[in-house]
């Protein structure tokens, strides 16, 4: 979405903040919410796909640390009847103030990270962002961590997150698809129910969650689908890890994968990444920009190929010649959903690939990039995308 060019009027903006929260003010009433000391969120352990309740000894309400980096669930319109709009024109007390009881729900903090639409996001802000939750994770005095966050760029973010976060408490990021003053905003109730996650004893151990359109998504499975529609983030292989409508939580089955403290990467001390570049396969494909990539820096690259992971004869021996040269090639593919597997149309062995298995180009380069920060094998990175 474009960013408008036209002055932000203060008045609607505020107006659009409050109008838009009402819908979660009346939803709350007829919820019955706890009355204050209470968390609204808390469940007992439950079997997956049951419905988390709060219990009459529920635990005292958990303390939530919201990370704001901008995105259009912060973002403003010129003008209500104009499409573009300015992501991270509100500050994270803004979105706080604009959802009504979301105190209700745990004791609430805030503080902005960075305030840029998420294309804008780059491995410095990820760096920052990271080290930050880590730190607020390890105090006795924070419970979770929730991070509103443009949805661009969202699904690596979260996926960054998931593979360098040390600790098991919940991680929830959350963003919206029309701006803080659009008529039907999205943002409050997303962020109403982020929080109720975050807040949820059952998010523990889960990895880092994506909420957004009354759906709970792993941060490996889920990507954007559609530029502009509410429904657009799916776990198109498989599926949602929960649904939540009103902070009312039903959980389904965890994460089998490695993550948070089980993952191996570490990005403590780390100032920088190493540079991995995507090239989207084609009819007709040169290998001229897979050298351009190699000779202006790339580490890794990341194929989105056609079908399973394929492309033309020409790329494939310039990708072989690199890899010679130590250079990471990972397979993946330009289709929304299925798995890149190894040695399947091509001999991944022979040209020594990495196949992605179910992660899609955007993920790939994240867990590729960290990778490299550990090997230059493609046999021990080909393990990493098994086993995460």
């Amino acid at each position: 979405m474009n960013g408008s060019k036209n002055p932000m009027r203060g008045l609607l903006c505020a107006v659009g903040l409050l109008l838009t929260g009402a819908g979660i003010a009346a939803q709350e009433g007829q919820a019955r919410p706890a009355p204050p000391g209470t968390d609204a969120a808390s469940t007992r352990e439950a079997p997956a796909g049951t419905k988390a309740k709060a219990g009459k000894d529920a635990e005292p309400p958990r303390s939530v640390r919201i990370l704001a980096t901008g995105g259009t669930i912060a973002g403003a319109q010129g003008s209500p009847q104009g499409y573009g709009y300015k992501a991270g024109a509100f500050k994270v007390e803004d979105l706080i103030k604009g959802v009504p009881n979301l105190d209700k729900l745990a004791r609430l903090s805030g503080e902005q990270v960075v305030n840029i639409g998420s294309q804008d996001m780059n491995d410095a802000v990820w760096l920052k962002l990271a080290k930050r939750t880590n730190a607020l994770l390890a105090s006795p005095d924070v419970d979770a961590v929730v991070v509103t966050h443009g949805t661009d760029t969202l699904e690596e973010t979260a996926y960054f997150l998931d593979l360098v976060v040390k600790s098991d408490k919940p991680v929830v990021l959350v963003g919206s698809m029309r701006p803080a003053t659009a008529t039907s905003a999205d943002g409050p109730g997303n962020l109403y129910n982020a929080v109720a996650v975050a807040a949820s004893p059952e998010a523990k151990g889960r990895g880092v969650l994506i909420v957004i359109n009354d759906e709970i998504h792993a941060a490996r499975n889920v990507t954007k689908t559609n530029t502009t529609n509410v429904e657009t983030f799916r776990s198109l292989n498989r599926g949602p890890a929960g649904v939540v409508n009103t902070g009312d939580i039903h959980w389904f089955e965890k994460m089998d994968k490695r993550h948070t403290v089980d993952s191996e990467f570490s990005i403590a001390g780390e100032s920088t990444l190493p540079r991995v570049d995507i090239l989207y396969a084609h009819a007709n494909m040169s290998p001229d920009l897979i050298d351009s990539a190699v000779k202006n820096g790339a580490k890794g690259l990341v194929i989105a190929g056609v079908g399973d992971g394929n492309m033309t004869q020409p790329a494939l021996d310039t990708l072989a010649k690199h890899v010679k040269k130590g250079v990471v090639v990972v397979r993946s593919t330009r289709l929304p959903s299925g798995l890149v597997l190894r040695n399947n149309e091509i001999n991944d062995d022979q040209k020594g690939f990495v196949a992605s298995g179910e992660l899609n180009p955007a993920k790939s380069r994240v867990l590729l990039q960290l990778a490299l920060l550990e090997t230059q094998d493609p046999t021990r990175v080909q393990r990493m995308f098994e086993e995460y």
